[in-house]
């Protein structure tokens, strides 16, 4: 059974260990380092809202939103892969969407790079719509937004 709760100082170190593992098949396709393996957790914990889904008593996913102006942005989701299709990333993705609605928000927006297209997939499935496509930061990525 998973559970969420929001992440602490302490779990910055365990976020970080997750996105090495759930970003690291990217790296052949991509060319390098996904952002979300070099991210600040210590400063995503400490500056934005961020998640943590439990297994029992053990971290094996996170969340991290921004409060922005016009929209809640989902800025990283990421769960290990030995979780993979438990539903974990989708209760992740759930709380995102409630989280934004409870913020006062009527859009969640997200980006991925334009090579993760299992990522893609799974957006566009449960009501994302790609508004466009461009560089950011050197990645090519593909920027999604779904109306709450």
């Amino acid at each position: 059974m998973t559970s969420l709760r929001r992440a602490t100082r302490s779990d910055a170190t365990t976020m970080h260990a997750i996105a090495q593992a759930a970003y690291a098949g990217y790296v052949p396709r991509m060319g390098r380092r996904p952002y979300p393996m070099d991210m600040d957790y210590d400063a995503a914990v400490a500056e934005a809202e961020s998640w943590v889904a439990l297994d029992d008593s053990s971290v094996v996913g996170f969340l991290v939103l921004v409060d922005e102006a016009d929209a809640m942005l989902l800025e990283n989701v990421g769960v290990l892969p030995s979780h993979h299709g438990r539903g974990v990333g989708r209760a992740l993705l759930e709380l995102a969407e409630s989280r934004a609605v409870e913020s006062g928000h009527s859009r969640i927006r997200l980006f991925t790079h334009v090579t993760m297209v299992e990522n893609q997939a799974l957006y566009e499935r449960i009501g994302y719509v790609e508004t466009h496509r461009g560089g950011d930061e050197g990645f090519v990525r593909v920027f999604y937004e779904k109306v709450l």
